[in-house]
């Protein structure tokens, strides 16, 4: 970073304590800069999903020593099962024993876990703002002037945007983000778990764009999901009730999965709804602005390799700023290393998510022949069916990335 005042660390905001944030706290903090981390939210989130740690990613939680805490902390799901209308296994892929293959991986864990983590392992070191945000950044050759939703302005010598795909803070500094909608949503809810359910994800493909997910965690209760293939944009936008009314009809007539989670929504649980979309920027800095995770380069649920491109990312970033005094040339080293990446999580299968979404029976009666023909024991043997099949689910190319040398002390 340069130019700095003398004696004194480099100073360096990050916006977002989900997964990206926290883990780019932590290497930058080791190597010796001062960290604030600003988190609308007034604690970490403790919902979401569960998420896999695949490739390159498992290699940044061993660095850090948290590797085996993960694993300690999975969700203990067995695999994937896709079914039919009467729940019936369709096809059953069981989950990996390796750091990158198959549709459920072998680190299996919620968001929520995860980030605590990552919390804990940074808490110490570096200063976290809870219940705030930032709503203005002006920046100049020096640094960059922050000014917070609660009033407070600050100055840092870099400003790092570790948020959603949604970001609103990603437009003062990058009006040209670009979003790229895939044609699906898909709302995710936390539900009851029954006598009935298993500790495998079970996948229901039921026809007309429409899918079904249930998947154990390891507090109780069942992780679900519905998916819509839709032309229509803008359901994101709508309240609860109107996206919850867009649900009901477009699931009412679906026999598995589904009447227990109109149950759920119609008792008022809470749930979070997606139009897919992937980001593309034509760069993910701006003088001392930078952007890491979803909000530079997200490849939606769907590519199988989200959290591993926000862990490796967040450790990229931290590697090439504390490699050289120069914030430019470490900006554009991250880059340089992240793209191809990117790239490769970006590049789905042509159809995707389409081909595992079909709108006509015989779409579905082909897939689920595919899915069969997959999950045989001589498929399994000759392996790369499952990928066929699933899209990026069976083996995102999360072991296509190598990671640079762990970040050390600020460069002179």
């Amino acid at each position: 970073m340069s130019p700095l005042t003398v004696g004194m660390p480099p100073t360096v905001l990050v916006s977002g304590a989900s997964v990206a944030g926290p883990t780019l706290a932590f290497w930058l903090a080791r190597a010796g800069y001062a960290v604030t981390v600003v988190e609308r939210t007034d604690g970490l989130r403790e919902e979401g999903q569960n998420v896999d740690v695949r490739g390159a990613a498992r290699e940044v939680l061993r660095r850090m020593g948290l590797e085996d805490a993960a694993l300690a902390a999975t969700t203990g799901e067995q695999g994937t099962a896709f079914v039919d209308d009467r729940g019936r296994d369709i096809a059953a892929f069981p989950a990996g024993t390796d750091d990158t293959s198959g549709p459920t991986a072998e680190l299996e864990i919620l968001r929520g876990r995860l980030g605590q983590l990552l919390f804990d392992a940074t808490e110490h070191d570096v200063e976290y703002r809870f219940g705030d945000q930032v709503r203005g950044l002006d920046q100049d050759a020096n640094g960059v002037d922050v000014t917070f939703a609660s009033g407070a302005q600050e100055r840092f010598d870099l400003v790092v945007l570790a948020e959603g795909v949604n970001s609103r803070t990603r437009a003062l500094a990058f009006p040209e983000a670009r979003k790229q909608h895939l044609g699906m949503v898909i709302a995710y809810l936390t539900i009851p778990r029954q006598d009935d359910d298993t500790d495998w994800w079970r996948w229901y493909v039921a026809g007309r764009g429409r899918g079904v997910s249930l998947r154990p965690d390891d507090v109780g209760t069942i992780r679900a999901a519905v998916n819509l293939m839709t032309d229509t944009r803008g359901l994101d936008e709508l309240d609860s009730a109107g996206q919850a009314t867009v649900l009901r009809r477009a699931f009412q007539d679906v026999p598995w999965g589904a009447p227990r989670i109109l149950d759920a929504l119609a008792d008022g649980a809470p749930f979070y709804f997606e139009d897919l979309a992937q980001m593309h920027l034509p760069s993910w800095s701006a003088g001392r602005i930078a952007l890491v995770g979803d909000a530079a380069w997200c490849a939606t649920p769907v590519s199988g390799i989200g959290t591993t491109l926000a862990l490796s990312g967040a450790y990229t970033l931290a590697a090439s700023l504390a490699a050289t005094p120069d914030h430019r040339a470490g900006l554009a080293d991250f880059e340089q290393r992240m793209r191809p990446f990117v790239a490769k999580a970006q590049s789905l299968p042509p159809g995707t998510p389409g081909l595992a979404n079909p709108r006509t029976d015989r779409g579905r009666a082909l897939l689920w022949a595919a899915l069969r023909l997959a999950a045989s024991r001589p498929a399994q043997r000759v392996g790369g069916l499952v990928g066929g099949a699933l899209g990026s689910f069976g083996r995102p190319p999360a072991d296509a990335y190598r990671l640079p040398e762990a970040p050390s002390a600020v460069a002179d």
